[in-house]
């Protein structure tokens, strides 16, 4: 059986509970496919958002930015909440109210620590671009110290969330099935489109297999 991350007043889904998913196999394949997300906090008293790319390493979910960024200096020690969505379709319904959007989401609070350790930093970073791009790092040149000074890495154990799926057709009034409006679902999918070199890639550099066989994961 998964194991499933408790339900919480923060956690806990007021509406539509049974949409709500607490099982960490369900919240990992959500993070897993989506790398972007969103990093909510709080500044001198005023609310942010952030976006950035996430990627996870078991029970912990990692992202990156500028060592200059005020967004992560705002972060670290502090608590966050993280998010990730997936859009499936637009839900057309036979009134306004019911219009929707299937979507697989998922929403992670706790605190953000920050990853001081230079060796385990290079790690990180490392894991970052070959969970995108199995094999890539080890092709690229190696950071340079700068580059790890320049770069801030910070993460948060995935204790606390929950991820909420909504999947299937509009959900109508029993009585407005029997008016002449059509309703039904647009599938939204996200496709990779063919690579597009760098025109200063040097002659005869080739494209490596996790580019020509790139796959996103949404």
């Amino acid at each position: 059986m998964t194991e499933t991350l408790p339900v919480t007043d923060r956690s806990r889904l007021r509406r539509l509970y049974e949409r709500g998913h607490f099982d960490r196999d369900t919240i990992n394949a959500i993070l897993d496919a989506q790398p972007m997300c969103h990093v909510g906090y709080v500044r001198d008293g005023k609310p942010y958002v952030t976006p950035t790319m996430q990627w996870r390493e078991g029970n912990h979910v990692y992202w990156h930015g500028s060592s200059a960024s005020r967004a992560l200096r705002s972060e670290t020690q502090a608590e966050v909440c993280l998010t990730v969505s997936i859009l499936d379709g637009l839900v057309l319904a036979r009134s306004g109210m019911h219009h929707s959007l299937n979507t697989r989401s998922v929403m992670l609070y706790g605190t953000a620590f920050k990853v001081e350790d230079p060796a385990e930093k290079l790690q990180k970073l490392g894991n970052f671009v070959n969970h995108l791009y199995p094999g890539r790092y080890e092709m690229l040149r190696p950071d340079h110290e700068q580059d790890l000074k320049a770069t801030t890495v910070l993460g948060m154990e995935i204790a606390e969330g929950a991820a909420k799926i909504r999947t299937g057709g509009p959900s109508d009034d029993e009585e407005d099935y029997a008016l002449p409006i059509w309703a039904g679902v647009i599938p939204i999918r996200m496709e990779v489109g063919d690579p597009i070199p760098d025109p200063r890639n040097l002659d005869g550099v080739e494209m490596p297999a996790h580019v020509r066989n790139f796959r996103y994961g949404g």
